[in-house]
């Protein structure tokens, strides 16, 4: 029997217009039905959104009873972890011990928002009018848009939902179509936590009947997208028709950089988390391996020693440190361009053939590119378990290969040179810089990137300053009444 879920549109839960499949990437079956939302769907969703913002029972809240209700909500995401976690891995195939700890963390998240609630603060103005004051209030910018893939989902959207509920938004929240059973599962703790009707509103569906007329309605203020750049391309295009704010946190071909002077066994083993992790399914994937050429070859062969243990298996085992792809479709694409790059000249270290088992297994693949920099594989971001190695003589060398791409979300760098790790962060165009590790993330630090990555941050305390609004007021203190303003003197 397959599981059930449902839309949640005003505080109830419903179906969709319609039904559709969802498989499980570990045996390519149908585990479960999820509910379909079309335009009448999104409609109502927005149209509660927009009321809950004039309600009383949202918009009368002071902003510490707001937290109040964040702090509820990561208690229950902290509790219900293990259950969001097994939903995450049937739907989309990520690991089970990736997913129970990531879910967990997401609890931090809205906890960290709760408490900035009541320290959103205005400003007094040191005005040039000696008979007027003027100060700033910090309102809530209205109905927000958050669009959202389907990896690393509960995090993705906690980076949404958090800020805009402190600030005191309503929000309407589209999980992807391809795994879309956390969120969905995720609205019934919203529920439990009692955040009022229609504050909270949790859909899925299809581009065209639901995700363009999301984006493009005209009482959404803020879409809020994390995805590739040919959907963000859309969505821009759709704000045209309500002029909302867009904040846009995208792809990246991520440079992970070893100089010879690194720990290598340390670089390896991030090298292997910031690309085989999630099986290399991650926006901030190291994809591009630019190793100093005098240490290139010993690297090299530590990794693919690595690689070739790790542990492929079902993704609801704990011992599984490596599980499928999402889809049929991206192990396809991946099949794709791996064959394109050993056609162009790259040389396959390990992997490239599709594993002979049920699901959409695609094993952890190293191509070395040395000769051929410009490979399909370098260029393209995969987001799959591709590893491209690029090797690099100077210092220079290395920064311009980092720069290659029209991408910039994140980079490593591994260097025991301090003075070579601040010329590296200052020189690398992205929007994160780890050095000496890989794929940290909190709360309290912001991430986003430059180009095809996207505009904008998210996390961090700055983050909620976007879905707020300035509102300017002005006050005149004089007891004299205000002169004729058609009388000269």
């Amino acid at each position: 029997m397959t599981s059930q879920f449902q839309l949640y549109i005003n505080g109830q839960f419903e179906d969709g217009a319609a039904q559709f499949d969802s498989i499980n990437p570990a045996t390519g079956q149908v585990w479960a039905q999820m509910p379909e939302a079309r335009t009448d769907e999104v409609n109502r969703a927005v149209a509660a959104a927009s009321q809950a913002l004039q309600d009383a029972a949202w918009a009368g809240l002071t902003a510490s009873q707001r937290g109040k209700l964040l702090y509820k909500l990561a208690d229950l995401i902290e509790k219900a972890a293990p259950q969001l976690a097994q939903y995450e891995t049937s739907d989309t195939g990520k690991i089970i011990r990736e997913t129970s700890s990531q879910i967990a963390y997401v609890a931090e998240y809205y906890r960290y928002y709760a408490g900035i609630a009541d320290k959103l603060e205005g400003s007094y103005l040191p005005i040039d009018k000696p008979d007027m004051q003027a100060w700033t209030i910090r309102e809530p910018v209205g109905v927000i848009a958050a669009i959202v893939p389907w990896n690393s989902q509960l995090f993705l959207s906690a980076v949404k939902v958090g800020p805009a509920l402190a600030a005191g938004c309503s929000i309407v929240l589209k999980a992807s179509e391809e795994g879309p059973a956390p969120l969905l599962a995720f609205a019934r703790l919203v529920h439990e936590a009692g955040f009022p009707a229609g504050v909270v509103n949790i859909i899925t569906g299809f581009g065209p009947e639901c995700g363009a007329v999301l984006s493009s309605h005209l009482d959404v203020a803020h879409v809020a997208f994390t995805g590739g750049p040919e959907t963000a391309r859309h969505i821009v295009r759709n704000s045209a028709e309500n002029l909302a704010k867009v904040s846009l946190e995208l792809g990246g071909k991520s440079p992970f950089i070893v100089f010879a002077d690194a720990d290598l066994q340390s670089a390896v083993n991030a090298q292997v988390a910031a690309i085989f992790a999630a099986t290399g399914q991650s926006c901030v994937a190291g994809s591009r391996l630019l190793v100093e050429a005098s240490i290139k070859d010993e690297f090299v062969q530590r990794l693919v020693e690595r690689v070739q243990s790790i542990k492929i298996g079902l993704p609801d085992d704990m011992a599984t440190e490596y599980g499928p792809l999402c889809t049929l479709r991206q192990r396809e694409k991946i099949e794709q361009v791996v064959a394109r790059s050993i056609q162009q000249g790259a040389k396959l270290l390990a992997g490239g053939k599709t594993l002979e088992r049920a699901g959409y297994y695609y094993p952890p693949t190293i191509l070395d590119c040395s000769d051929v920099a410009q490979a399909d594989c370098v260029m393209t971001e995969l987001f799959g378990p591709v590893l491209s190695v690029v090797s690099f003589s100077t210092e220079a060398e290395a920064i311009q290969k980092a720069n290659s791409t029209p991408y910039g979300l994140a980079a490593g760098v591994f260097t025991n040179n301090l003075s070579r790790a601040h010329r590296m962060t200052k020189a690398i165009r992205s929007g994160i810089v780890w050095l000496n590790t890989y794929r940290a993330v909190s709360p309290l630090a912001p991430f986003g990137g430059h180009g095809l990555s996207g505009h904008g941050r998210e996390a961090g305390s700055d983050a909620v300053l976007d879905y707020t609004t300035t509102k300017t007021v002005w006050l005149r203190t004089s007891d004299q009444p205000i002169d004729d303003p058609f009388v000269m003197r």
